[in-house]
């Protein structure tokens, strides 16, 4: 029987805290953004005026984002989450002044605007209560917005152990996400509340590696009453 941990205890896991997937990746390039989600973060917001807004998800270092904002206009507005935050936080006079980097739990954050684009690259694998945070985060997209992040329906699994990923996708899919499983990749396209038919019943931190070959998190659900 696998022991499960609520999403407190799962933020004081080595697998968690000494996560190292998304701390160095820029903007564009070899390791980059740009590679990992097919588009270009900084084009694509520029398309939408004046005062663009990202709100990227396990930020890292924040380096994207920093490129990001030396190349978009100063009204955006660019805000990065991560429970560890930069590891070597820069001189406030070295952070461009449309540009936040917030070191918080996603389980206890939310934003207090909607974004143009939200982005989780390489994130949502060490994260307990998956499906809660996408679901939030289809609520913080504005209207005509953007989410985008990799997804591995392989870690999700019912109490039992027994995988739940086609019901995962199957349900994403009739909340109007796109799932590209080559790329790993989930999107949305326009900002709208979702409720998915999972109920959170924990985590756990020694799932073993995913995809990716590093060690990720397991995430379990079972189903929800009434849905």
């Amino acid at each position: 029987m696998v022991r499960l941990i609520s999403d407190s205890e799962l933020t004081a896991s080595s697998v968690v805290a000494n996560r190292t997937m998304n701390r160095e990746r820029g903007l564009s390039g070899v390791n980059s953004y740009a590679r990992e989600l097919g588009f270009d973060p900084a084009g694509w917001l520029r398309e939408r005026g004046a005062a663009p807004g990202w709100l990227d998800l396990c930020s890292g270092e924040g380096r994207a984002l920093a490129e990001a904002a030396r190349l978009l206009p100063a009204a955006a507005e660019l805000t990065g989450v991560d429970l560890v935050g930069p590891l070597a936080p820069p001189p406030a006079a070295a952070v461009p002044g449309n540009l936040r980097l917030v070191t918080a739990a996603l389980a206890d954050w939310a934003p207090q605007r909607s974004y143009d684009l939200i982005t989780c690259v390489h994130g949502l694998h060490y994260l307990g209560d998956q499906l809660g945070v996408i679901a939030r985060a289809a609520s913080w997209l504005a209207p005509d917005g953007r989410f985008a992040a990799h997804f591995d329906p392989d870690s999700v699994r019912r109490p039992d152990g027994s995988g739940a990923a086609r019901a995962v996708v199957a349900a994403l899919r009739a909340a109007g996400f796109e799932y590209r499983a080559r790329r790993h990749l989930l999107l949305l396209d326009g900002g709208r509340p979702v409720e998915l038919p999972f109920e959170y019943a924990g985590a756990d931190p020694a799932a073993g590696p995913n995809y990716t070959g590093q060690p990720a998190v397991g995430s379990y659900y079972r189903g929800r009453a009434g849905l």
